[in-house]
């Protein structure tokens, strides 16, 4: 039997792909957590705890360095709410470019008065702005959701510039061919009326919508993040909407400057706020921890390489995580061999200073084997996945 812990509300529709074997329990000496949310950066985890499982993309509520010192895999959900997130992004475009929000507001102002259809032919012209087909969209990051968004933009009649250095093969082939794609992100910069960031946060894209890109914009450009904040030099930015040189900034992530800001539109990271979104996200992410559970194998991890050996037939299987460092398989193998087992298919894959190797023995492996294969200096943690 195996143990799970929800620290926040996961749909239904994922945790139905539990079987009889998986229990619910209300405490986190579990097998595995379940989580959205919830921040986790204080918690203290249970020796038992195998896996993390974020219905999600964005893992910053998690302390992965800390995991991975413990063993314990985390899981993402990349793609699974990428539709809810690129429906978003284009109505985001589409409330930049008619004003529409300062519209409806009007009315509401004064839905009381009695010439109010009079009224509103004379005051709409205020309200005009731009349609989006035949401008120029740039869209730096092409992963799930920047794919997503191009092809949606095309489809509506824009130009699509895509930027991506990390581009990969299965992105290349969802992307459609009337998108160009440019080597050079100042091109963005340069060329685009719209701007639209949807890369992960890390040391080299922290603030990479800063002063200098942003002079290099055309006056009036429309900038969209529904990545992370932290994309963008929030100080920079205030300063480009307030000149005007920035017509808007729409937003999914609320600061309490950008909110006071005039022309920037916000909304209450709603991006991943669908029905859909969230049952794609549980399911996937339920489906990751069996898989990880009963065959030991790795998918969509974040601090884990990925690592996959199917079902397993043989007498049994034992994964462990441990430090990528020479002669340190041999020492694994050797422990097995001196135990009298016959190893019928192996797997070591590394990440950085990460590895994780998957057993496949003859006979169905002990719990003295898996003593001591932790007793070797850098394995951190060991478990039988089937015997």
């Amino acid at each position: 039997m195996y143990t799970y812990h929800c620290l926040n509300n996961i749909a239904d529709c994922g945790l139905e792909q539990f079987d009889n074997r998986y229990s619910a329990v209300e405490t986190d000496d579990s097998d595995v957590i379940l989580v959205r949310s919830a921040n986790m950066k204080e918690m203290e985890f249970s020796d038992n705890l195998k896996a993390i499982a974020r219905a999600g993309a964005g893992v910053n509520n998690i302390p992965l360095e800390k995991c991975t010192e413990q063993g314990i895999v985390v899981f993402n959900t990349p793609g699974a709410n990428a539709n809810g997130v690129k429906e978003l992004v284009i109505a985001g475009m589409l409330l930049a470019s008619r004003d529409i929000v300062g519209g409806i507001e009007w009315l509401e102002q004064h839905a009381d008065n009695e010439d109010l259809a009079k009224k509103v032919e004379k005051q709409k012209k205020q309200f005009a702005g731009n349609e989006i087909s035949g401008k120029k969209l740039g869209i730096i990051g092409l992963g799930a959701i920047g794919v997503m968004v191009a092809n949606t933009a095309v489809n509506l009649g824009m130009k699509v510039y895509g930027y991506d250095p990390y581009l990969s093969l299965k992105a290349a082939w969802h992307l459609s061919s009337k998108i160009q794609y440019v080597q050079d992100v100042n091109d963005i910069y340069k060329e685009c009326d719209y701007i639209t960031v949807h890369v992960p946060l890390n040391d080299g894209t922290r603030g990479m919508i800063n002063k200098s890109a942003l002079d290099q914009m055309k006056d009036g450009v429309v900038i969209l993040n529904f990545a992370r904040d932290p994309l963008v030099d929030e100080a920079d930015l205030v300063e480009a909407l307030n000149s005007g040189k920035v017509k808007k900034y729409v937003t999914d992530f609320v600061t309490p400057t950008i909110a006071q800001t005039k022309n920037a539109l916000v909304t209450p990271h709603l991006g991943a706020s669908t029905q859909e979104s969230e049952d794609n996200c549980a399911i996937m992410a339920v489906n990751e921890l069996r898989d990880f559970l009963e065959n030991g194998n790795i998918h969509h991890s974040v601090n884990y390489p990925e690592c996959d050996m199917g079902v397993c037939t043989s007498g049994g299987r034992i994964a462990i995580s441990h430090r990528n460092l020479p002669n340190l398989l041999a020492g694994i193998t050797t422990v097995i061999g001196d135990a009298g087992m016959n190893i019928t298919n192996i797997a070591n894959k590394s990440r950085g200073e990460i590895a994780y190797t998957l057993i496949d023995t003859d006979t169905e492996p002990t719990n003295a084997v898996v003593d001591a294969l932790n007793a070797i200096s850098d394995v951190l943690k060991v478990r039988i996945v089937c015997a």
